[in-house]
């Protein structure tokens, strides 16, 4: 009796030992399998995009003649052209990626690719980080073709540090909750309407931080001007990224 009382305690003992490993090879498991997830979508709306540059074309086309609305419109007066020019670099990157992200969901609801990724045996949130990372290539390839065509027209050195970085954080959260909204409004009839309603609300204090930390860096200032609207900027996309994390699965069985 007692020499299989020990035999029970071995292998008690023994599973214990080898149940912490279990639960980290589970958990590398999940990881890669997540990553794979995100990757395999963001690698097909790549693929998709550059083979038909549908999205991109569609928002460039569109900046520039925002940037070119504005330049002759505020021609005969240059220091207002000069002052408002990060009001107009936003409201041009604004419009332009709500257009992108209208666009990038109503594609994948049209032709059948929504449906095929919830049937798809992912979390759901790897569906919202892959479209998301997507949608934020999309917007930051848009930028960095306006950015050039906008310095030569307003005479305007956007290239500065301070100011891609501003860029690079206000992009990140206008794309996390744009995704998030997106996702809502292309199951309705009136999605290109709709989701501009619903977005500019939301992001409107991280446009108002964007364009007084642009603002900011471009008259000249020191960066420690800037340092109570760079950290709302960062605290913004972390908010606005966690709740879109949580939201999105409901919004999708919705």
């Amino acid at each position: 009796m007692t020499v299989k009382i020990n035999k029970l305690d071995r292998r008690r003992k023994t599973a214990d030992r080898a149940s912490p490993l279990s639960l980290r090879e589970r958990a590398r498991v999940r990881e890669g399998s997540f990553t794979k997830a995100v990757s395999a979508i963001v690698w097909k709306d790549l693929r998709a995009e550059f083979r038909s540059y549908e999205l991109i074309s569609s928002m460039l086309v569109f900046s520039l003649l925002v940037i070119l609305i504005f330049n002759f419109a505020l021609e005969l007066d240059i220091k207002t052209r000069q002052s408002v020019t990060a009001g107009v670099l936003w409201a041009t990157f604004a419009f332009a990626g709500t257009l992108g992200l209208n666009r990038s969901m109503a594609i994948e609801k049209d032709r059948g690719c929504l449906d095929g990724l919830l049937l798809a045996p992912v979390d759901r949130s790897a569906i919202y980080f892959g479209k998301f990372i997507s949608n934020l290539v999309f917007m930051l390839i848009v930028e960095a073709i306006v950015l050039p065509v906008y310095s030569v027209l307003y005479n305007t050195n956007l290239f500065q540090p301070g100011l891609l970085m501003v860029i690079l954080l206000g992009s990140i959260g206008y794309t996390a909750v744009g995704t998030l909204l997106a996702a809502m409004s292309v199951q309705t009839r009136t999605r290109d309407v709709l989701l501009p309603i619903l977005l500019l609300p939301v992001v409107l204090p991280l446009i108002i931080a964007a364009v007084q930390a642009s603002n900011t860096i471009l008259a000249g200032n020191e960066f420690s001007e800037i340092t109570s609207w760079f950290n709302l900027l960062i605290a913004y996309d972390i908010i606005l990224t966690a709740v879109a994390f949580m939201l999105f699965d409901y919004i999708l069985e919705d």
